[in-house]
């Protein structure tokens, strides 16, 4: 996901300018790579300790409450410290949420992966929240917007090649799982370990590149001149902003849509696996969810192209309509129909991080970081729709499950549609979608 930032005025100076800039890029491609290893996770640990799909999904709700609890600690220590310091420091925590990996294979515990996760978070939230304003700094700013646009490509690289690495490593032997009523409680534990030793090397060497990277951003901390950036409002001031009802309605559409796309991400493994979709092992469908994200990927391109030529509501609107229709025929059918039309899914939710988003800040004006930062939270949706996606699953099937992602996209429909004006058109409240 990327958190756009905002509260400076002009640009960084400086002989260390030209040097950030590939170093800043280099954080959003970290970040990705990392976010989408969670995708590989959930299967491999639901697998070792046995769990439901609900309990599988707190692998992700640990993550992203990170971006709940510490988004606004991370802009206060933004402001205290400055961008170059905020990352180092962002870095040295996501690198020791990393690194706990090691130990927790050691004592092959579910709750230590957690752990381990949302230090990891807490990281790279405290780096979003610095290095896309910092980006945004380095050079013009009439030439902001491409900068950030080509950073987050490199995000969504990431995020494209992630899967690969997941399944290589943190999949591999990944067979079908031994009853526990036939293991003693010694042989459970070195299987679970045996298993728990795949998990952290990939983690272990995003660390020590996470670790050079921060000396590289210490160094450099006094080579380059940046603005200060802005001291956060209080929460009172920022809270009191939902009560326009275009930005509180973009905020829920984040939560649904970050909650959809993660939900689908965490059990997709899960879902191409079963016999009755492509019946693969978990490491070779694991794989195919390279093409979700790299639909996304994709779809920028293609939307950056239609957003310039189509109201951006109706984009919205059309993008959600067909996302929750492919999971729903998704859900309804089986074997290859059922495998590309859930992966297609990625390519219709390419524009709706950003296009939500600058809906719901459209004539924010000086309050604009504020509300930025209110549908950044938002982002914690990831955190409560997989674990719902997966109880619905442990009830009524994989297949069923997708209603929830769908439902999320239907509200997201609704909202893309009543926004569609421009912003000049659209100053009177919008009013809320209903039968959502």
């Amino acid at each position: 996901m990327e958190i756009a930032g905002g509260g400076a005025q002009g640009h960084a100076r400086g002989g260390g300018v030209r040097l950030l800039v590939p170093l800043v890029v280099a954080l959003f491609f970290a970040w990705g790579f990392a976010t989408v290893l969670i995708d590989a996770l959930v299967p491999k640990l639901r697998g070792l300790f046995q769990l439901t799909y609900l309990e599988a999904a707190l692998t992700q709700s640990c993550f992203f409450a990170a971006y709940f609890i510490v988004s606004l600690p991370a802009a206060a220590l933004l402001s205290r410290i400055g961008y170059l310091k905020s990352v180092v420091v962002g870095l040295i925590v996501m690198a020791f949420g990393c690194l706990l990996f090691a130990p927790a294979a050691q004592i092959g515990v579910y709750a230590t992966f957690l752990v381990a996760l949302f230090i990891m978070a807490s990281g790279i939230t405290l780096l979003q929240v610095a290095a896309n304003p910092l980006m945004a700094l380095l050079g013009r700013p009439e030439t902001s917007h491409s900068r950030l646009t080509f950073a987050q490509f490199f995000n969504s690289l990431a995020t494209f090649v992630g899967p690969f690495v997941g399944a290589a490593f943190i999949l591999r032997e990944a067979g079908e799982t031994p009853d526990p009523a036939t293991l003693s409680p010694e042989q459970l534990a070195a299987f679970r370990l045996e298993g728990a030793q795949h998990v952290q090397g990939p983690f272990l060497a995003i660390a020590t590149g996470l670790i050079l990277m921060a000396v590289l951003f210490w160094l450099l901390r006094k080579k380059a001149t940046l603005p200060e950036a802005q001291r956060a409002p209080g929460l009172g001031e920022t809270f009191s902003l939902l009560k326009r009802p275009r930005l509180a309605f973009a905020v829920v559409s984040i939560f649904v849509y970050v909650g959809a796309e993660v939900a689908i991400g965490s059990f997709l493994t899960n879902y191409l696996a079963q016999p009755r979709v492509l019946g693969l092992s978990l490491d070779e469908a694991h794989k195919l969810i390279a093409y979700y994200w790299g639909g996304a990927m994709v779809g920028r391109f293609i939307g950056g192209f239609v957003l310039g030529r189509v109201a951006p509501g109706k984009v919205l609107a059309f993008c959600a309509v067909m996302a929750g229709g492919l999971a729903l025929v998704s859900a309804m059918t089986s074997g290859p129909v059922a495998a590309w039309t859930l992966i297609a899914v990625g390519l219709f939710n390419s524009i709706m991080f950003p296009t939500i988003f600058t809906l719901g800040i459209e004539g924010m004006e000086e309050k604009t970081p504020q509300a930025s930062g209110l549908i950044c939270m938002a982002i914690v949706g990831g955190a409560v729709i997989p674990p719902l996606t997966g109880w619905v699953a442990d009830h009524v099937g994989l297949a069923l499950s997708l209603i929830v992602p769908a439902v999320c996209y239907l509200w997201i429909a609704f909202y893309g549609w009543s926004a569609r004006r421009a912003a000049a058109e659209a100053e009177a409240p919008v009013a809320p979608p209903t039968g959502a």
